[in-house]
This record gives structure tokens, sequence and C-alpha cells, in this order.
């Protein structure tokens, strides 16, 4: 009865607190009513059936009673709200630059890093609706898996067809970022985000990482880096003649370098040991790089008084009619 209905006066409602004793008064009053005719028995009316009227001995009270709960209703001025809501999102754009070299097989990070990684990343894609994010991959080579998109689901199902071997082997870490500034040079975002994982050295492409480091400041681009793999060796799946046996591995990652492209982009580097660090670094780099989004609230309110209104006097009308007509008293 009263969706989306709000009230101006709602302290009018107090006044419902004068009905109880008037509800009262009209109980005690029927049960103090006794007839004035003196008869020596009933007995000549046990076979007068009860007339319909009898039942509605009540009705006229019980209008009078509603039609004044109506008037206090829209003394308490009923009124439907209208709302509408003006966003603005002033997103980021973002690609992310993921090593898929055979290393990332590695299996210290569970099921092994690549996958990791994956998992990880589609998790914080889908924390990111209003941003649009890219994806690019490197190994000896590097190309863009998805260009910056909104469509996140399309963006994730990709992710889940990334796997090492799709691309020479190696870790052309300068080329792969290199791809993802070209990626965003053009971009009007107002803030330019690079993802760079890997967890190897670069030793592949023409491209030098601090050089590609260099483009991306020069294209006002920060570059948040993460080295992945343990402290340590790595268990690490290797061919053998007696098929596929883990070997455990020294882990070589270029801390330096990295550290070196976080900091000339004004970003910063992360180390991941294991798959709850990875975790906490995207909890992180998701804190640090916020949307923002303003919303503007329009709101119109429309009154609601007439339907009480007119039941009111409907009511009105209707009591009076019976009252002088079929509910009529006697004197």
């Amino acid at each position: 009865m009263f969706n989306n209905i709000e009230f101006a006066y709602p302290y009018f409602f107090y006044l419902l607190i004068l009905l109880v004793p008037i509800i009262a008064w009209y109980i005690l009053k029927q049960n103090k009513i006794q007839s004035s005719l003196k008869i020596s028995s009933f007995d000549g009316f046990s076979e007068v059936p009860t007339t319909i009227k009898y039942y509605l001995r009540h009705l006229l009270f019980i209008l009078k009673i509603t039609i004044a709960i109506l008037l206090i209703i829209i003394l308490a001025r009923p009124q439907s709200t209208d709302s509408w809501k003006n966003i603005t999102t002033e997103g980021i754009d973002i690609v992310m630059a993921l090593d898929i070299s055979t290393s990332m097989l590695a299996q210290d990070l569970k099921p092994d890093r690549l996958e990791a990684a994956k998992n990880v990343a589609q998790d914080f894609i889908r924390e990111r609706p209003n941003d649009r994010i890219g994806l690019v991959v490197f190994a000896g080579e590097s190309f863009t898996q998805c260009p910056l998109t909104t469509d996140h689901n399309v963006l994730v199902n990709l992710f889940k067809d990334i796997k090492t071997g799709m691309i020479e082997d190696g870790t052309a870490m300068g080329l792969g970022l290199a791809n993802a500034v070209n990626r965003l040079k053009d971009s009007e975002a107002k803030s330019k985000v690079i993802i760079l994982l890997t967890d190897g050295v670069n030793n592949s492409g023409s491209i030098p990482p601090l050089t590609a480091a260099e483009i991306a400041k020069t294209f006002d681009i920060r570059v948040y880096t993460i080295g992945v793999g343990t402290l340590g060796k790595a268990p690490y799946p290797v061919q053998t003649p007696f098929g596929v046996q883990m070997q455990d591995m020294d882990v070589k990652i270029d801390e330096a370098t990295l550290q070196a492209i976080a900091e000339n982009t004004d970003g910063k580097y992360f180390r991941a040991t294991d798959n709850e660090d990875l975790k906490n670094i995207y909890a992180q780099i998701d804190k640090l790089e916020k949307s923002k989004i303003d919303v503007k609230e329009f709101r119109k309110k429309n009154e609601e008084f007439l339907p009480y209104a007119l039941a009111a006097l409907g009511l009105f009308l209707l009591e009076i009619l019976l009252r002088y007509t079929y509910l009529r008293k006697n004197p």
C-alpha cells in the first residue's frame, strides 16, 4: 500500500492513538446495550432467521474509523519519489603484461606460476568494472592478446586460453613492456597503468627493459612490476628419457631491473614468493589505482494524497447512504 511512498509530516500518525479510546468506548457501549421489552419466553423467536442487517450492525462505525484513518494519512502528506543518478566515471586504462615463458611452469606457486598469475589477474579484472583493461603476453617475442576493453568477460576468456609455447621461448621483458606502452600511448584516460609480471631475466628482444621504461615515462604511464618465484630453488618440470620429471632449479629474477622500471615510472616493485603474496600484491595495486566515480542523484517528489482523498469521500458517501436507508435505526 505504501510502496515507494514517503510522508512529509509523519508526526500526524500520532493522531491514530486517539482512535484507541474511541474504539474501546464503542465496544463497552455495545456490551451495555440491553432490551427494554419484557417478554415471558424466547421460544417464539428461536425459528426467526438472522438477517444480513444483523451482521452489518457495526459497519457504520467501521466506516467512520476507516475515514478517520484516511484523513490522518492525508494530513501526513504522502509523496512518491522519482530518483535518477548521473554517474561520471573517470576510469583507468590498464594493460597487463604477462610472462608466458616455459619457466612460468615452475611449481613454487600452485598449481604453477602461470596458472596462479592467471587466476589472480582474472579476480583483479572482475573487481574493476569501470576500467578499460588490455592484455599483452611475452616470452621470446611479444604480442597483444587483447586490446583495451571494458568487455571484461571477453578478456577473462582470453586469459583462460593463455599457455606456454604460444610463442618462441625466452624472456623479452623490454619488448613486452614496449608493446604494452604502445597500447596505452594514445589513451586519454586520466591514469595509465601497466602491470608487468615476470619470473626471469631479460634475455631476448631488441628493446632493453630500461629503454622501454623511459618510453613509458614519456607517455606518463606508471608501471607496477611483479617478480614471481620463491627464494632459492623451485621445482620445474623437465622432459627426460623417462618422461616429465620435477627438478629443483635456481630461481633467477632480475629484481634490480624490475625495481628500476618501477622507480623510473613512479610505480612500485613487488616480489611474490607464493600464491598468497601474489593475491596481496594485486590487492595493493587495486587500492593504489582506484577509479574516480562522481554520482549526482536527482529526486522529484509527487503528491499522492488524491487516492486517499477519493477513498475517504467514497466511504463518507457510503456511510451516509447506509445510515439513512438500509441501516437506518428506528426511534
